[in-house]
């Protein structure tokens, strides 16, 4: 997990965009194929592509920082309530 969220954190700091917006909920379902995470209001975000998706799983809350690329909410971090 830790591994998870030191990568999204590197990802976040190596983006060429300087506003990201944010959001939270309960992950409803997660897409290894598509590297998608879908919560449980609907809104779907693209993880980046070296991810470790152990752990990541539906019912668990995420605080999710991303940025619009193409029409596509790209996650820049992401964070694990406990």
């Amino acid at each position: 997990m830790r591994i998870l969220l030191s990568a999204l954190s590197a990802l976040l700091l190596m983006s060429a965009t300087a506003f990201a917006d944010q959001t939270e909920g309960t992950i409803k379902s997660v897409d290894e194929e598509k590297l998608t995470i879908t919560l449980e209001d609907g809104q779907t975000y693209k993880l980046p592509g070296e991810v470790d998706l152990a752990g990541i799983e539906p019912g668990i809350d995420i605080v999710i920082a991303f940025d619009v690329i193409n029409g596509v909410k790209q996650i820049t971090d992401m964070a694990v309530y406990e």
